[in-house]
């Protein structure tokens, strides 16, 4: 038996670190704006970010607008299962219970969210993102995407591999965002560096998160690494998906409470 504390345990202890593993859990940030958002000094903030990366529970992307900024982000799978690992030390039932919790909620238990997911050509990422909401929710929640610069058409690896997971993405058309200007949204949620400058006002101020992708149709090589890289793209949706129903869901009900 160990007799000491598992070292996530210790890493997530120290308030700062919560503080900002908070943070990440909503959105990618920079260093910046993690300072602005937890009045912090950035030597200090700096710190505690190369403790989460080295805990393996953060990680940093560069920014695809500007290669000089780096955009820190929540490894979710990696940090539930160290936490799951650290609760089977206390006891092996703790793993099971904590594995049966859902992701999100069945479809029939969310309240009616409409999300708007932007980037530059509303061609790949954006796209996907709609489609994947829409179908993981089975429908429930309204899904929209659009972009700053829209493209003529929809990536065609894009819909190859929506299709490979049965969904239908032949209605889809890139669209610019003024289209959407003035509508109410839950959450807006930009997948694409270079749009999080151009972001659209819209009412009541809903909530917004950026997630740093990569551009999929940005990857050169044969046709093979490029549908790769379309797939790992639609996986890390995937997980970020799963992770912002029930936020969006808890947020809604607390305002509906209020």
């Amino acid at each position: 038996m160990a007799a000491h504390p598992p070292g996530v345990l210790k890493l997530v202890a120290h308030e700062i670190r919560w503080a900002v593993l908070r943070e990440l859990a909503r959105s990618d940030y920079r260093v910046q704006e993690l300072v602005e958002r937890l009045q912090i000094p950035q030597n200090l903030l700096s710190y505690h970010l190369r403790k989460l990366r080295e805990g393996q529970l953060v990680t940093e992307r560069r920014s695809s607008a500007d290669e000089r900024e780096v955009y820190y982000r929540l490894d979710l799978e990696q940090f539930q299962a160290s936490y799951l690992a650290a609760g089977s030390l206390v006891h092996p039932a703790l793993t099971t219970l904590m594995e049966n919790v859902p992701l999100s909620e069945s479809p029939s238990r969310l309240p009616a969210l409409r999300v708007l997911f932007l980037c530059t050509e509303n061609s790949a990422r954006s796209q996907m993102a709609e489609a994947l909401l829409r179908h993981l929710s089975h429908g429930e929640i309204e899904a929209y995407s659009a972009g700053s610069q829209p493209a003529v058409k929809v990536h065609p690896l894009a819909r190859r591999v929506m299709e490979q997971m049965g969904i239908d993405m032949r209605q889809a058309v890139p669209k610019h965002f003024q289209v959407f200007e003035g509508q109410d949204f839950d959450a807006m949620v930009t997948v694409c560096d270079r749009v999080v400058e151009s972001c659209p006002t819209f009412p009541d101020d809903p909530e917004r998160v950026h997630w740093s992708f990569r551009d999929p149709a940005s990857v050169q090589g044969t046709e093979a690494e490029q549908l790769q890289a379309f797939e790992q793209t639609a996986q890390q949706l995937i997980t970020r998906i799963r992770s912002l129903l029930p936020q969006l869901a808890h947020k809604k009900r607390n305002a509906r409470e209020q």
